[in-house]
């Protein structure tokens, strides 16, 4: 365990290690952000020298010797640093702290520790890494039960019962729109940034009819083309059209009336919020940096050193 120091005198750098991007908190025992640093080397970009980016955070953040490093995300997938099994989803959140995995590159010069993710199994497979670190954060701040929705590349609903995992279903509802956006028939007309409200709502209701997803995007261009609909609202349509199949499926997973919890960026808890709205639930939102370093916290006192 760690060294008899005061607690108030400990702290932990936590990475939230992505596909993509790679943000790193440093912490103190009651869970404070001490300092942050955020940059774009994501697994993508570090898988050929994962120790090399390490130690070149290390540095920008000059984190000293004695500070223990714990990180989650894809850090950990099969294509990360080091590969660390899931947990089945029967393990509490709030035993993650127990099930870091080690990391002993000696081209890192110290250790790092890794935080596994979870899988579901039987009927409904599906897994995660690096959400289960904001859940625990999120349970950490009192939010043991309910429906939360981690909305991203891959949008995650998940069910927490006393802290628990009991389901977990997963959408590529923002890969989706970025290949939509980028290729095939649908892109040219996605240039708009516009956040147009109503075409955003008529995309929600698009969804709520319950056409097959691949008939309802057609139908984008269909609209266009026809005249039915202006060139500059497809970009925000289709980000309902997707958002509400989202909300289409969570309605028979949650059901109307029930309060949601989001762990996202201002931009998406807005969006969600509104869709939530639109659906008849309600959305309460979380700020993702808050319930990291509140997930960090648990980490200080229970991790090997």
């Amino acid at each position: 365990m760690m060294t008899s120091a005061s607690s108030s005198a400990r702290r932990l750098l936590g990475i939230d290690w992505g596909t993509s991007n790679r943000r790193a908190y440093i912490v103190d025992a009651a869970g404070a952000c001490l300092s942050t640093h955020a940059d774009g080397e994501g697994m993508l970009v570090a898988r050929n020298d994962f120790a090399g980016a390490f130690n070149a955070l290390l540095a920008a953040m000059a984190v000293g010797p004695d500070v223990p490093v714990v990180a989650s995300g894809m850090v950990g997938s099969a294509q990360g640093w080091r590969e660390v099994p899931y947990l089945d989803i029967g393990v509490p959140l709030e035993a993650l702290p127990e099930h870091v995995a080690r990391v002993d590159d000696p081209r890192a010069g110290r250790r790092c520790l890794i935080v596994p993710g979870y899988a579901q199994r039987g009927e409904h497979v599906d897994v995660m890494r690096g959400e289960e670190t904001q859940l625990l954060g999120a349970v950490a701040l009192g939010r043991r039960d309910g429906w939360f929705v981690l909305p991203g590349t891959h949008s995650k609903w998940v069910r927490l019962e006393n802290g628990i995992i009991r389901r977990i279903a997963t959408f590529m509802t923002g890969e989706l729109f970025a290949m939509l956006a980028a290729h095939g028939t649908l892109a040219p007309l996605m240039t708009n940034d516009a956040d147009i409200d109503a075409a955003f709502v008529a995309g929600l209701d698009e969804a709520r009819r319950g056409a097959p997803l691949s008939n309802a995007l057609f139908g984008v261009r269909a609209r266009v083309v026809t005249g039915a609909m202006p060139a500059a609202q497809a970009r925000a349509f289709v980000s309902g059209l997707l958002i509400g199949t989202e909300f289409v499926a969570a309605f028979d997973l949650a059901g109307a009336g029930e309060e949601l919890a989001c762990i996202g960026s201002a931009a998406l808890r807005d969006r969600y919020a509104r869709a939530a709205n639109h659906f008849g639930m309600t959305l309460a939102g979380l700020d993702p940096d808050r319930v990291y370093c509140a997930a960090l916290a648990r980490f200080i006192d229970r991790i090997p050193v």
